[in-house]
């Protein structure tokens, strides 16, 4: 099946899955396959000029208007939609009947009960986290990591003293959207101590998900936090884990 790819977590999937897509977006990390333009602003005319069979986009990441002039061009489209992540697996598994393949099934690690309390930068100037019905959200709260915004509209506009008065535990500063590096240390330490994780892994969702939750598992037992256990002391946050940009 001839398919374009307007989300990065589908695009690696498809390529898990043995697909190359035809084209997908500057920011699906794949250079080798040509690019129609950005998630939010796709080349809508390069890509019905590609004639596929199916264009995948997300609820999330893509916008409407887009997805509206596709359909009207009498392009196939498919929206492939995770909020949370339990949304995982039945969403691969619809991907998956519409592409006519047989992945393999997506296995996580058992949650863990709630321990630590967190706070979750994904923006600065102005500084914004997550909120409610979050893919990443869910991942922090499958690991015992409760997000202290969870509460709250999906991505608030916050201030560090704001994310401070709700005492968390710990500062987890994902590489991406914003790239959060050892610089900003110091600054995310006026909130609480700061662990540094990879964006992709607690953002992407898809064919990556299952280690991403490993990986991120591992990490936050590393530092200390006792994640499976009751009590023990804060810990302090582990080497930055590098990514680029």
């Amino acid at each position: 099946m001839r398919v374009v790819s307007l989300v990065p977590s589908i695009t690696e999937t498809l390529l898990a899955w043995g697909i190359t897509p035809l084209a997908c977006t500057r920011f699906c990390e794949q250079p080798a396959i040509p690019h129609v333009g950005g998630t939010k602003d796709p080349d809508v005319e390069r890509i019905v000029a590609l004639r596929p069979d199916l264009v995948l986009l997300n609820d999330d990441e893509n916008r409407r208007e887009d997805h509206d002039a596709l359909v009207a061009a009498g392009v196939g489209v498919h929206v492939v939609r995770v909020n949370a992540l339990e949304d995982v697996a039945p969403a691969l598994h619809d991907l998956a009947v519409v592409l006519e393949v047989d992945p393999p099934a997506i296995e996580l690690p058992p949650p863990h009960p709630p321990i630590r309390r967190v706070f979750v930068p994904i923006w600065k100037r102005p500084w914004m986290t997550i909120g409610t019905e979050t893919y990443g959200s869910s991942v922090l709260a499958h690991l015992g990591l409760v997000n202290i915004f969870a509460g709250d509209e999906r991505y608030p506009e916050v201030t560090l003293h704001a994310a401070a008065a709700r005492r968390p535990d710990l500062v987890v500063a994902p590489s991406e959207p914003y790239p959060f590096r050892e610089r900003h240390r110091s600054q995310l330490a006026s909130v609480a101590p700061v662990l540094f994780v990879d964006g992709q892994d607690l953002f992407w969702w898809g064919a990556r998900t299952p280690h991403a939750v490993r990986r991120l598992e591992a990490l936050v037992a590393d530092v200390g936090l006792g994640v499976g256990s009751a009590g023990g002391e804060r810990g302090e946050a582990g080497p930055e884990q590098e990514r680029q940009q």
